[in-house]
């Protein structure tokens, strides 16, 4: 019996066998004055098609993405003394975060062709293309931006970070700082087997201010001149406040 299971697992088209299910414990965080981070749970499971696992061992790897948008690194050397911008390469598109999570370390679990067409390490989630000729190093922009971001907490892989229980159930903790950018971040989850990606699942996080933030923001980019005349109020009212304040005491 066995033997004609595993007979039919070979027939089963490919990719047939297992797909991930998975959920975030929360789809939305709210930014506000008091806000220092989040933790977000990525759970799921591996629902099988065959009772025959496939072979070769069975890896998870979680990739969270912030938006996107093009970033100018700038090289600077010193000249009579003084530290200058010499050169400047524009990385096309950039995540503003971008944090790996795997079950074992992420060479181990994708092929450097599989990393190609799904873009899931480091270095694959920023494009640039577009460096000056007259720059020959223009990775090295690429390389001081990824240096830069994971210095400040902003890119980060976290190998081991998922845990898999009976082959079947898993799940991870997913840490996100207190200076996010508002937008969408993107969440994968790829099932992989030998180094090739057998399943994927993508959802959304919401990030955005919320309350008092979320007013003064719209207010500072819908109305600037509305924002202007009432930070210039305030700060007449504050000071006017403090001085009240000072002859009281004084006298």
């Amino acid at each position: 019996m066995r033997w004609l299971l595993a007979l039919l697992f070979l027939a089963a088209p490919a990719g047939a066998a297992e797909e991930v299910v998975a959920d975030l414990s929360q789809s939305r965080v709210g930014i506000n004055a008091t806000f220092n981070g989040s933790e977000i749970l990525v759970f799921g499971a591996v629902r099988r098609n065959y009772p025959v696992s496939p072979a070769g061992e069975l890896g998870v790897v979680i990739t969270v993405a912030g938006p996107s948008t093009p970033v100018v690194v700038r090289k600077k050397n010193r000249k009579a003394g003084v530290w200058v911008n010499t050169e400047a390469v524009e990385v096309d598109r950039a995540p503003s975060f971008y944090q790996i999570v795997t079950t074992d370390p992420l060479d181990s679990l994708i092929s450097a062709t599989a990393d190609l067409r799904h873009s899931i390490s480091i270095d694959r989630a920023i494009r640039s293309v577009g460096a000056p000729a007259s720059i020959g190093n223009a990775a090295d922009f690429t390389e001081a931006l990824i240096r830069i971001r994971t210095d400040a907490g902003h890119y980060a892989v976290q190998e081991g970070g998922v845990t898999i229980q009976k082959d079947t159930l898993f799940r991870a903790n997913v840490a996100l700082p207190a200076n996010l950018t508002e937008g969408n971040y993107t969440t994968r989850i790829f099932l992989t087997r030998q180094g090739a990606v057998v399943s994927s699942h993508t959802t959304t996080i919401h990030v955005s201010k919320v309350g008092l933030e979320r007013w003064l923001h719209a207010l500072a980019h819908e109305q600037p001149l509305l924002y202007g005349l009432l930070s210039l109020a305030i700060a007449i009212a504050a000071g006017w406040g403090a001085s009240a304040v000072f002859r009281y005491i004084r006298g």
